[in-house]
């Protein structure tokens, strides 16, 4: 089952203590899924300009978290490094342990990712916009989303989902490769720096962004906007240190 899958810490939350979002002698680490080598086209002739010129993309093959990192899993880093907890830590509309953590700053994820390495040993680390793009299209070329095109609002229950924050993880269908929530619930991180014109001069293969920049890339849908759920090739971006509501990540490795 989905939230099998995806929900590595499972304990009863009790005001905003830490500890009692970490359980005892669960993994540390999220569940992976494999994700394959090989071209895809990324952009689209569809959306906004930063979306241009769709462009053929190699990608090695890699992992990706079945799921968005979880309030219960980043608690367990608070525990053991004593970080600062994020905003709304405490308000009841984002702390449940299955909901992903949001309001945490790029380089908060950053850290993480590193934390979760020294812990187990592996390379975790943000996914890049590229990595991102590959594996939420799960193999399919040219479809707007996982599922195809039928627009968002033909997703069970659209109306009634995402009212005060973001769902518990896991409870979304996943796409071709195994993700679940992807292209929603909550904006992802990226590991590169942003640029509306990078497109034109991306690498062909294993593209990593631009050298420097001022905002990091983000990818997927908000439960806070309009529209909740994007289109794989919708780009997004903000300064590194803003802490949003509706912004959380997935590790890679």
């Amino acid at each position: 089952m989905a939230r099998e899958l995806c929900a590595t810490l499972i304990s009863e939350m009790s005001g905003s203590r830490i500890a009692s979002l970490v359980g005892e002698g669960t993994s540390t680490e999220p569940r992976p899924v494999p994700i394959p080598a090989g071209w895809f086209h990324m952009g689209s002739e569809a959306g906004q300009e930063n979306e241009r010129p769709v462009h053929r993309v190699w990608i090695d093959a890699f992992d990706l978290a079945a799921c968005q990192t979880t309030n219960a899993e980043y608690g367990r880093f608070l525990r053991a490094t004593g970080s600062q907890a994020p905003p709304l830590w405490d308000d009841a509309n984002f702390n449940r342990p299955e909901q992903p953590v949001v309001a945490v700053s790029w380089f908060e994820a950053a850290k993480y990712c590193e934390w979760l390495g020294e812990m187990t040993g592996r390379k975790y680390r943000l996914p890049t916009e590229a990595e991102w793009e590959r594996a939420a299209r799960g193999g399919v070329e040219g479809k707007f989303f996982p599922w195809g095109d039928d627009p968002p609002e033909s997703l069970p229950n659209y109306g009634q989902r995402w009212k005060t924050g973001p769902e518990p993880v896991g409870r979304s269908a996943p796409n071709a490769f195994g993700l679940s929530d992807i292209c929603q619930n909550v904006h992802e991180w990226c590991s590169d720096w942003y640029r509306p014109d990078y497109y034109a001069v991306a690498a062909e293969r294993n593209p990593r962004g631009p050298e420097t920049g001022e905002r990091r890339a983000s990818r997927g849908g908000s439960w806070r906007h309009h529209i909740k759920v994007t289109r794989c090739a919708a780009r997004s971006s903000i300064p590194p240190d803003f802490q949003y509501a509706d912004y959380g990540f997935r590790v890679a490795l």
